[in-house]
């Protein structure tokens, strides 16, 4: 459905805006440049085009509207079509946009290249042969040969000349430019020398060079030049395109990855609704082997849940009553029943949806370099065309050699690689990283990744789970175990902090399943403990020296093993009644089984990890011990973290943070690179520069190794698209190439630049 013109010129409350539009007819880098540089002209406005996606990001004033936006579009020959904020699909498009031409991104539908491409080659691959193998040329064969090129020129390479017509009426230039010319060039000279020349008699015969032709300009024809320059371009602006389209799929798995529908339980019937039509609040029911459609808390039921879509993990994980399930998870063997907290555009796919968009739009360092050399490119091309053309009269070259050379350096110079160069890899390498849990915003965040050298780690709940659980119970000289456990876990089931719930479901846990304790006079010191009359007997836990205080006996071994606890990083919570301190529970907040391993792949990878943390010295040498850590920084407030990480750069670190909760936001955006484990709390997601859905510090190390990664494909692309350039540019004007070899070099930069972008797909 398109909007009115009323609704796309509605103009937001807020200062700015953002508005998103694909875009239409772009060819190469140099008219995403102009697009973008026309934008830019409007006050107050950034815009960033991306020749690779078709695609343009706005920033705008509240005052300048879509339709506003679309028009300066427009104006530069192209068309927009603007998405809606709602889903983030083609809903728009100005009613002055553009008619004429092929409107498909990177020239054309890729149906509809193949279809010229498949044509084209069979009517000009003969053309090729004819004029490359004299043993083949028969009398008037080059009539035959122009009989074929003909269609090949006109209809095959009619994209490129629409193109070029269209950009001219606007006063521009793009690569379709060069590559109009040069073949009409071709074609042309070539009805020339058939038609006025000598081309045309009867017995004509035509030798094949891999250089420049310096015979008689009224005998040499170049069916085999337009006809072959043609069948390549398609051949690659073909592949380009179908080699982007596998760049953004993953982009397109994620829109596709969650539920279509939902079934809704109102007063105990059940009612299938779309997706869209679930509210926040709404209790929704989950078979086996369907997808959660909503984020949620789970009311009823027990499942395993295959939550790999947005977490990257491909092993399930048990859920029930209480715990929260996200959105596009899979069900596998259970019935669940779901509270609705988040849904549509609020829940976790749809925000990875969102920021996988946000990196692939962005431009930075060399790949605005290689925006503005695209845009100024195709002018310089044409003038250094003219030049050889001269140079090559003025210095005896002959008209067929000059000509040859001139149409030749108007094929070989399209900039197209450059614009494809950056765009690709970080559409490849986002994607995958999005399949894997692995949210990468932006081409600055890879740029910073590949210079780290420090890793600095949060502990609690980055390095362990978060969770505390009872480790070890410690009775005291004829005590019974289970009475302790029994009787400590009753006086603890009333208290809400993390210590008492790990002490009751350890206990639990050792009793085979849950038990409710009958308590009374439940008194809690903050700080020092909790009592309670359990079974007609006063217990109490916590401190031990608040036990002493109390009046409680302490044996000397249980004051021991209070020290042996402490000092390995656990919580020792002591028990007592009837005047003795009857035993010690201790718990302790686990270490993730997959920290040491992340550890020693940090220092395969050349980098220096570091602890940081608010706990005490003692427990932070003890997580640092199990994980293989040798600098630790502990007793830091939550307040310091970000100026600790601040002095580590002012002392020349390059620093990677690494971080899950609120307190950890500052340093992750005042590190190098943030990294936020998606386990966390949103503060830390929206500071850091990459999320790990996962939760496990492995994938933060796998998340590092992919931007470096993904980094590289960036600059050896960039690499090779100025290098191809630099070498082709001199070849083709002293005459060392053949025009139509020049076409085939061309169409192979571009498709080289986009298929080794295409290896991050196949990262692990």
């Amino acid at each position: 459905m398109t909007p009115t013109t009323d609704a796309l010129d509605q103009v937001t409350p807020s200062a700015t805006a953002t508005a998103r539009f694909d875009i239409e007819g772009m060819t190469c880098a140099s008219c995403a440049a102009r697009i973008q540089r026309r934008l830019n002209k409007i006050d107050g406005v950034e815009a960033t085009v991306n020749f690779a996606t078709g695609s343009a990001r706005v920033d705008h004033p509240a005052d300048v509207t879509v339709s506003e936006l679309a028009g300066q579009v427009a104006a530069a020959g192209y068309r927009a079509v603007a998405r809606t904020p709602a889903t983030h699909s083609p809903d728009a498009a100005p009613a002055d946009a553009p008619a004429d031409g092929d409107h498909g991104s990177h020239g054309g539908n890729a149906a509809d290249l193949r279809n010229r491409l498949r044509i084209s080659a069979l009517l000009g691959i003969p053309v090729v042969l004819l004029a490359m193998i004299p043993a083949l040329q028969f009398d008037n064969w080059q009539w035959l040969s122009l009989t074929l090129a003909a269609p090949v020129v006109v209809w095959g390479a009619w994209p490129f000349h629409v193109a070029t017509v269209r950009n001219l009426r606007h006063g521009a230039t793009t690569m379709d430019t060069l590559v109009s010319i040069g073949i009409s060039a071709a074609f042309g000279w070539s009805l020339y020398a058939l038609f006025l020349g000598h081309a045309g008699m009867p017995g004509m015969r035509h030798g094949f060079s891999f250089t420049l032709d310096r015979g008689d300009a009224s005998s040499s024809i170049y069916l085999e030049v337009a006809a072959g320059v043609t069948v390549f371009l398609l051949a690659g602006r073909y592949l380009e395109a179908r080699s982007t389209r596998e760049a953004g799929a993953a982009m397109r798995a994620l829109a596709e990855v969650g539920a279509k529908q939902a079934t809704l339980l109102i007063d105990g019937d059940e009612r299938t609704v779309d997706v869209a039509d679930v509210t926040v609040g709404d209790r929704v029911l989950v078979r086996p082997g369907e997808k959660i459609p909503v984020d949620g808390v789970v009311e009823d039921g027990r499942s395993s849940v295959d939550a790999s879509a947005v977490t990257g993990e491909s092993v399930p994980v048990d859920v029930g009553r209480g715990d929260r399930v996200v959105g596009a998870s899979i069900t596998v063997d259970g019935t669940l029943t779901v509270r609705a907290t988040s849904v549509g555009a609020d829940t976790q796919i749809a925000q990875i949806a969102r920021l996988v968009e946000q990196a692939q739009e962005g431009s930075a360092g060399l790949q605005r370099l290689a925006d503005t050399i695209s845009a100024f490119f195709v002018p310089v091309v044409l003038a250094l065309s003219v030049i050889t053309l001269v140079a090559w009269l003025v210095a005896g070259g002959g008209v067929s050699g000059a000509f040859t050379a001139a149409v030749a350096v108007l094929i070989i110079a399209c900039p197209c690689a450059l614009g494809l160069a950056t765009p690709t890899a970080l559409m490849a390498g986002t994607g995958r990283g999005a399949q894997l849990g692995v949210l990468i915003r932006g081409q600055e965040a890879l740029e910073r990744a590949g210079r780290i050298d420090t890793v600095v780690l949060d502990k609690t709940g980055t390095v362990t789970t978060g969770v505390m659980i009872l480790v070890d119970v410690i009775p005291a000289p004829g005590q019974d175990v289970d009475e302790l456990v029994a009787r400590a876990a009753a006086v603890e089931s009333r208290s809400e902090h993390p210590i008492a719930r790990a002490i009751v479901r350890g206990a639990a846990d050792r009793r085979g399943g849950s038990t409710s304790y009958p308590v009374s006079d439940f008194v809690a010191e903050p700080g020092r403990g909790v009592a309670a009359t359990f079974d007609g007997v006063s217990v109490a836990a916590g401190r031990i020296a608040w036990l002493e205080d109390t009046g409680h006996h302490v044996d000397a071994a249980l004051t021991d093993a209070v020290d042996a606890a402490e000092s390995a990083g656990a919580t020792a919570v002591a028990v007592g009644w009837d005047g003795a301190v009857r035993g010690v529970v201790v718990v302790s907040d686990e270490v993730k089984e997959s920290s040491a391993e992340a550890i020693a792949r940090f220092r395969d990878l050349g980098l220096t990890p570091v602890l940081l943390t608010g706990d005490n010295e003692g427990a932070a040498r003890a997580v640092a011990r199990v994980v293989g850590i040798d600098r630790v920084i502990a007793g830091v407030l939550p307040a310091d973290k970000a100026s600790v990480v601040m002095r580590m750069r002012a002392d020349g670190a390059r620093v990677a943070m690494v971080g899950d909760g609120v307190n950890d936001a500052a340093a992750l955006a005042t590190a190098d690179l943030g990294l936020a484990m998606g386990t966390g709390t949103d503060a830390a997601i929206a500071s850091a520069d990459v999320t790990v859905m996962s939760g496990e510090l492995t994938s933060t190390v796998d998340a590092i190794r992919l931007a470096r990664a993904t980094r590289r494909i960036i600059h050896g692309n960039l690499f090779w698209a100025f290098a191809y350039n630099l070498a082709a540019l001199p070849l083709a004007a002293t005459g060392l190439l053949n025009p139509m070899f020049a076409g085939a070099a061309m169409a192979f930069s571009s498709v080289f630049v986009v298929t080794n972008s295409l290896r991050l797909r196949r990262f692990r």
